[in-house]
């Protein structure tokens, strides 16, 4: 009998179909391994940098070459050195060094004020003081209006015109501020001390504005009505002298908290 001769199976044998796999295995293999060493470099500066801050590498040189932890920590001492060296040298802050030169630049206002008010025979209408904020200038309601009026004395335009011309003659802000004693008015005109106080500042600024050449963004008015006596008002001498128009010529340097 003749033998039946075995069938040939045709295509590639089955040994190069687990090698074909094989070697698509580790061709993925390593393409994951090209695509995990690309680093963000900028990730890796700030894990490194992160690294660098903990004290535990203080003493351990960075993962990262030319970046040292003791190297940046005595740059870091030398920069803090430097800054108390500046510091113990002198004030580097302006506002400290402006005060003292404010300071003695008011006190020699307060005296010029003072010698205007004698010379021209004032002493007893204005009363001038130093203050916080700055020198203040006190005029008495008599000097100035009638009873529950805001209207200006024709006496009052002569004090005035010694006001305007100090006030020419510097340039510091200026505040003006109407006060009254503690008893009620109710008319049509003030229905209340608050407006009766600010009628009678905006009085004084207008007349200074209108006579001298100040520049009106210089003044500031306010009316406190009877809410900031200087003495109780429980006789009328002490009324009358709550009632009163103040004239703050400010110190450049006080700041108050408000913003005009």
């Amino acid at each position: 009998m003749n033998r039946r001769r075995k069938k040939e199976e045709k295509g590639a044998p089955k040994w190069m179909v687990t090698f074909s796999d094989l070697m698509t295995l580790i061709l993925v293999f390593f393409i994951l391994l090209f695509s995990m060493s690309v680093v963000d470099a900028q990730k890796f500066r700030a894990i490194a940098e992160s690294f660098q801050q903990r004290q535990i590498f203080d003493f351990m040189p960075s993962a990262i070459e030319f970046q040292d932890p003791n190297e940046i920590r005595d740059h870091e001492l030398r920069d803090a050195d430097v800054d108390m060296e500046s510091d113990e040298q002198g004030t580097d802050d302006p506002q400290e060094q402006d005060d003292v030169p404010n300071e003695a630049q008011m006190d020699e206002l307060l005296e010029e004020v003072n010698e205007f008010l004698n010379e021209n025979d004032l002493n007893d209408l204005i009363s001038a003081t130093r203050d916080d904020r700055g020198v203040v200038l006190v005029l008495q309601e008599r000097s100035l209006f009638e009873s529950g009026e805001a209207e200006l004395l024709d006496e009052a335009q002569l004090i005035l015109n010694k006001v305007g011309t100090l006030l020419e003659a510097i340039p510091n802000i200026v505040k003006v501020e109407g006060h009254t004693d503690s008893r009620p008015i109710s008319t049509f005109r003030y229905p209340s001390n608050w407006e009766l106080s600010g009628a009678r500042s905006s009085s004084v600024i207008r007349y200074l504005i209108d006579e001298y050449d100040l520049e009106p963004n210089r003044f500031i008015s306010t009316g406190y009505g009877d809410t900031r006596p200087v003495v109780d008002n429980t006789s009328a001498e002490n009324m009358s002298q709550n009632r009163r128009v103040v004239i703050v010529i400010s110190d450049p340097s006080y700041d108050d908290g408000y913003t005009y």
